[in-house]
């Protein structure tokens, strides 16, 4: 599923992806497993409130890489 980042559509970062989550923008989320739990815990909220799929299990660098930027990402959303 981390394929999918690099051809499609896509918001990185918390506060971008907080507000396509609320909007019912998302399609899936994507959260770090090595990410501070005081940042992903909201998020993850927010997808069980939305009812939005949620994987956990790559890493800051992993889901970084897999979005095309230098840095590692706590959070990446696929929108609609």
């Amino acid at each position: 599923m981390l394929t999918e980042l690099a051809s499609r559509e896509k918001v990185v970062g918390v506060k971008q992806s907080r507000k396509a989550i609320r909007e019912g923008r998302a399609v899936q989320v994507f959260l770090a497993c090595d990410a501070d739990p005081a940042v992903v815990d909201p998020i993850r909220a927010d997808c069980e409130e939305q009812n939005v799929p949620l994987q956990d299990d790559c890493s800051m660098a992993e889901l970084g890489e897999a979005c095309g930027i230098a840095v590692g990402a706590a959070v990446a959303v696929l929108l609609k």
